[in-house]
């Protein structure tokens, strides 16, 4: 539970923080919305590393908790309306996640 805490954590934090640059340099936001953007993205590089997983399955698995807090954040945040596909897609990317961690021969 531990490892997909943190892996959410780091999602919000990048996502977050990758959606600050994004308003900021698209939207012409103001420059303070793009410095937090930019400090939630080095937020997540610090929290991603407290992840007791070996860095390539706690980088891949973390892609796919990526996917889906991006489709989360931009429905919440963004007013983005996933289609079906997009649904389809991010469940097939979650069940990959439980794969790699909880799969056969996992601890």
């Amino acid at each position: 539970m531990k490892i997909l805490l943190i892996m959410i954590l780091s999602g919000i934090l990048e996502v977050g923080g990758g959606y600050g640059v994004w308003v900021w340099i698209k939207d012409r936001s103001p420059l303070g919305v793009g410095i937090l953007g930019m400090a939630g993205l080095a937020l997540y590089g610090v929290v991603a590393a407290l992840e007791p997983l070996p860095f390539g399955r706690a980088y891949a698995a973390y892609g796919g908790v990526f996917v889906v807090i991006s489709l989360l954040f931009a429905m919440k945040v963004d007013g983005f309306r996933p289609d079906r596909w997009d649904l389809v897609g991010a469940g097939v990317i979650g069940m990959g996640v439980l794969v790699l961690l909880y799969g056969p021969g996992r601890s």
